[in-house]
């Protein structure tokens, strides 16, 4: 079922997760171990993040480096497919303008349709130190916008080559959002017609960066709609519990953080007493968020699955 037709057809509130691919070497069971915990909540879809390939160095002991060129974080189609089929939940990869061109892009959306997976997220990816060559004929999509332009076009028949009697593909395509404004944009307004295009282009839902004032995503909202963006709108949470995350999160997502919150972390006499606050914190944030209308929360979950897990037991919506 496409995530526009869940979020549609959805009365009742329901959370649903974004996981990441367990690095090079180690086993699918890692990310398995965390689905196996979280699928009590019965979530109607598990997003799955993707990583282009990076560089790296090694000293070769004779006094130079070796570079080497990796995805260090291989198996987001893989994945997608395990949760689709093992835990008959709607699997969403994320597709990546960095690191890759629009003929690969075209080949993974081939491999998806093939395997059932007809929902996508469309970003544009973190920045990177490696950039490939790219050559003749093999052009890349440079922003969010033109990838879900190529999805688009591929959902009318039209490929990369003209194909005769091509079929078309059937996907729902999902975009990032950003209540508190992407880092590149100059302002909040441009950043929310530049949104706009990519509804227009063929978006059908947005799913926001994490925030931690709910007045962000609130206002983001309204200016959304008042801009005509009908589309529904996945407020993107995430759990905070240790002071690292007070300077690594507004660095890597550009996002703030209440300084309520900033000072019972900074304050607390422990990590026991950082996580309780970090988890109570979490709640009343999300009760806010059931309580304005909204349905489905949204999670970024990393290894804080059972302090998640009380977060969600808390809300009662089960």
């Amino acid at each position: 079922m496409k995530i526009c037709e869940i979020l549609e057809r959805s009365k009742d509130p329901f959370v649903s997760f974004e996981i990441i691919p367990p690095a090079r070497g180690r086993s699918a069971q890692d990310i398995y171990s965390i689905i196996d915990e979280l699928i009590e909540f019965n979530p109607p879809f598990i997003d799955v993040t993707s990583h282009a390939a990076d560089s790296y160095y090694t000293d070769t002991g004779e006094g130079t480096f070796q570079r080497h060129i990796k995805r260090k974080r291989p198996g987001t189609i893989g994945l997608c497919a395990a949760i689709r089929y093992r835990y008959k939940v709607e699997a969403v990869p994320h597709l990546l303008c960095r690191g890759f061109n629009r003929n690969e892009t075209e080949d993974a959306l081939i491999e998806l349709s093939y395997l059932g997976i007809d929902n996508v997220l469309a970003v544009r990816g973190d920045d990177v130190e490696y950039h490939k060559e790219q050559l003749p004929g093999r052009a890349i999509n440079e922003h969010s916008l033109e990838l879900v332009q190529q999805i688009a076009e591929m959902n009318r028949g039209r490929y990369q080559e003209d194909i005769l009697n091509a079929q078309q593909t059937d996907f729902c395509i999902g975009v990032g959002g950003y209540p508190e404004k992407h880092p590149d944009s100059p302002s909040k307004a441009a950043d929310i017609r530049y949104l706009k295009k990519k509804i227009e282009a063929g978006a059908d839902y947005v799913v926001t960066q994490m925030f931690f004032d709910n007045q962000e995503f609130f206002d983001f909202v309204d200016a959304c709609r008042n801009e005509g963006i009908e589309v529904p709108i996945i407020p993107g949470l995430k759990l905070l519990t240790n002071q690292k995350q007070l300077s690594l999160l507004p660095k890597a997502f550009s996002v703030n953080i209440p300084d309520d919150l900033v000072r019972g972390i900074e304050d607390a006499s422990g990590p026991a007493e950082r996580t309780e606050i970090g988890i109570d914190f979490m709640i009343r944030q999300c009760e806010e968020l059931l309580n304005h209308g909204v349905t489905n929360l949204h999670f970024f979950v990393m290894k804080d699955v059972q302090r998640l897990k009380r977060v969600i037991k808390e809300l009662k919506i089960f």
